[in-house]
């Protein structure tokens, strides 16, 4: 055997692995070089405007950049999702990904263009909402049983708003709509603010969705909520009552946001939007700005945050599959 020739291939190999990890650590500290930007998968207005919009300054200060706010909404959350896994993986496009992005490989299955697992890295969690069932103010129901009457007497004439197929108010309602033994008819929006609008026009007659944008109008009146999820009152919102409160323990699931890059950034990058954004997340200031808006601020690791979306993934797909949900587009 020529240990000349190991030796020289052994050389090769570890020259060839020196480079790769010199070439990130220059990455890393040059990151980043060029504004910042956070796209987020629906319409402006909606929670995950505002939570990404209330993030994007504290974030610029530390990491000496502008971080920009794109709204590319449509298809689930899926068309700024697909945007971003082709965009170059050098920290610079962010995705701040909503619930449905771990619900939308069951909703659009071999539409999808990316790979939700194989094509974005997970950065962190950012937060969770609880879901708010509201009405606009001339819709005869003040709680969730009487919703569930006036539904039982006009079966498929109550439609609902949500923020698109396979997002947690969606399957939440879908999975009312089974426990009550009743019918209602899904009406899916871009986001949370043209659902809110359709709402208030009277355009639909439910609303289903992270609570967030509807706490202000709650509290100034302009909507009427019926319950929230969860195992406890939200804070926001202490007047409503819970899904649990009114006999249904099995809708305590809320929604949640956390931030992804394309697959292939750097891992000291990754590591770097980490570690500031946990910084950020803590601020005293912007947790109490958005906990008034039902907002509970939570970083996590990249490993935590994978094995969270996998989860979501996998819980709901059986769900779905099980109680045969209707969850098209």
């Amino acid at each position: 055997m020529n240990h000349a020739w190991i030796s020289l291939r052994a050389c090769r190999w570890l020259g060839a692995l020196l480079s790769v990890v010199l070439a990130q650590g220059v990455a890393a500290q040059a990151f980043p070089n060029k504004p910042i930007r956070m796209v987020v998968p629906f319409a402006p207005g909606g929670v995950v405007d505002v939570t990404a919009r209330q993030i994007g300054p504290k974030l610029s200060e530390l990491l000496g950049q502008p971080v920009l706010i794109e709204n590319r909404s449509g298809a689930g959350g899926t068309i700024a999702a697909d945007f971003v896994a082709k965009s170059a993986p050098d920290g610079h496009t962010l995705l701040v990904a909503f619930d449905s992005h771990a619900v939308n490989p069951h909703i659009y299955k071999s539409e999808l263009r990316y790979d939700t697992f194989k094509d974005l890295v997970p950065i962190s969690f950012i937060g969770s909402i609880p879901l708010l069932l509201a009405t606009h103010l001339s819709f005869p129901a003040n709680d969730i049983h009487g919703l569930i009457q006036v539904a039982k007497s006009k079966p498929g004439t109550i439609s609902y708003a949500t923020v698109g197929a396979g997002s947690s108010g969606h399957l939440a309602a879908e999975q009312l709509k089974l426990l009550a033994n009743m019918d209602m008819l899904h009406i899916p929006f871009k986001g949370g603010a043209p659902a809110l609008s359709a709402l208030m026009g009277e355009q639909v007659q439910l609303i289903v969705f992270a609570a967030g944008a509807g706490v202000p109008l709650v509290q100034s009146g302009k909507i009427k909520p019926l319950a929230v999820s969860g195992k406890r009152r939200s804070l926001a919102l202490p007047n409503v009552p819970t899904l649990a409160e009114a006999s249904y323990p099995q809708l305590d699931a809320g929604a949640w946001m956390g931030l992804l890059a394309p697959t292939g950034t750097p891992p000291a990058v990754v590591a770097r939007l980490n570690a500031e954004l946990a910084k950020v997340l803590k601020d005293p200031e912007l947790v109490k700005r958005l906990a008034d808006q039902a907002v509970d601020l939570s970083s996590s690791t990249p490993d935590e945050f994978g094995a969270l979306i996998r989860s979501e993934h996998d819980k709901w797909g059986k769900v779905i599959k099980d109680a045969k949900l209707n969850v098209s587009q």
